[in-house]
């Protein structure tokens, strides 16, 4: 149970790292890849069409402006393909989302907010956790950090009302 992680730039590895550090709290192992769907296709097409025999379950893409890389992966491959849009351009991403959001029909590429990383590695939990009652309970046990954040932080505003 592994995720690849694929950015088509080394610049947009400070938006995929607390997502490769999120995984790692849930046991949940990554590959990262610097790999460009224009300037180097043999190596995306070669990272994904090899990715099961590494025991590779779904994929995060990362990328920003024409950001095709989540659909070339998406085109090698049946496993589950979760792109991230990143704000890459003066447009402040709304390209790279819409290329991501936009695929055609049958070629699937679950898409998260513009630089929604940690969005992609909880889906990617998600995904493993169907068939892990482990990783079930490890993710009700976030949620429910989630909301003990939460009510601690609204103390906090209601004590200095």
């Amino acid at each position: 149970m592994k995720v690849a992680i694929v950015m088509g730039s080394d610049s947009d590895w400070p938006i995929l790292k607390p997502a490769v550090e999120l995984l790692r709290q849930f046991g949940i192992e990554s590959e990262v890849v610097v790999a460009s769907a224009h300037r180097t296709p043999a190596k995306v097409r070669d990272f994904v069409t090899s990715a099961p025999e590494r025991g590779i379950g779904v994929f995060i893409s990362a990328a920003g402006a024409a950001a095709h890389l989540g659909g070339v992966i998406a085109s090698y491959t049946t496993l589950p393909v979760i792109g991230v849009p990143i704000n890459a351009t003066p447009l402040n991403g709304m390209d790279a989302l819409l290329s991501t959001v936009q695929m055609p029909s049958g070629i699937p590429v679950a898409t998260m907010a513009i630089n929604g990383a940690k969005n992609a590695a909880i889906f990617a939990v998600q995904i493993f956790a169907v068939s892990d009652k482990a990783l079930q309970e490890k993710l009700a046990d976030y949620r429910a950090k989630m909301v003990q954040d939460v009510e601690k932080k609204a103390a906090h505003v209601a004590a200095q009302l």
